[in-house]
């Protein structure tokens, strides 16, 4: 089957011709390639990757096969790849400073993870019958208790422990980069702590929106 990014790989190498400094950044970044490069050209682009020449200091004339990880469905996806791409070799290159996040976002996958978090402090503290708290609402807790293995229960806070202490470390160095400021801060380092990924990868999602905005109003 025809490779659908290949067919308009000439009108794609064409326009990208109007965009020298992105197509540095596309050798620096994502090629790795140290030297200093003064000029870039795309030659070649399909749903693999892409060819790019260029041209270093010295005045040698290169070549670098620069992979879409994962690769591209179709022509659709390669307008915002070759955005994101360019956000993030120029924020990691320095050519641009990394988008600024001001607030905490709510999204609805936190309400998942959330539940789920219920549903284990809900299992592990329930009152036994024989205790003075105990109520009918707690039946259903301690009948699962008898059911699973005893060391479900251990295994599940240790996995939440352990996860949601790195990814919270992880969500601290977001927050540094993109300058949160301390209640921000805070607020997304809490609640990772609480209810892990779904908080850090919104965030990293804010960031990318914030990059992407960036890149169109440059236009």
């Amino acid at each position: 089957m025809a490779d659908p990014v290949a067919e308009k790989s000439g009108f794609l190498c064409m326009y990208m011709s109007n965009h020298p400094d992105t197509l540095v950044s596309y050798v620096r970044y994502w090629g790795k390639v140290t030297e200093h490069v003064v000029s870039a050209k795309m030659t070649a682009i399909d749903t693999k990757g892409m060819n790019l020449t260029y041209q270093t200091k010295a005045g040698a004339t290169k070549e670098v096969r620069v992979s879409f990880d994962p690769p591209l469905s179709g022509y659709e996806e390669v307008k915002p790849r070759l955005m994101t791409m360019k956000a993030d070799a120029e924020e990691e290159l320095g050519m641009v400073p990394a988008p600024q996040i001001t607030s905490f976002r709510f999204n609805k996958r936190m309400i998942h993870t959330a539940v789920l978090m219920a549903a284990l402090i809900y299992t592990t503290y329930a009152p036994t019958p024989d205790s003075p708290s105990y109520s009918p609402f707690f039946a259903p807790a301690n009948t699962l208790r008898t059911i699973i293995p005893p060391w479900t229960l251990q295994f599940s806070w240790s996995l939440v422990v352990v996860l949601h202490g790195l990814e919270s470390l992880y969500t601290l160095y977001l927050c540094k980069k993109h300058r949160t400021g301390f209640i921000v801060g805070v607020q997304y380092w809490l609640a990772t702590l609480a209810l892990g990924f779904p908080v850090f990868t919104d965030m990293r999602r804010q960031v990318q929106d914030a990059r992407i905005e960036s890149i169109m109003k440059g236009k």
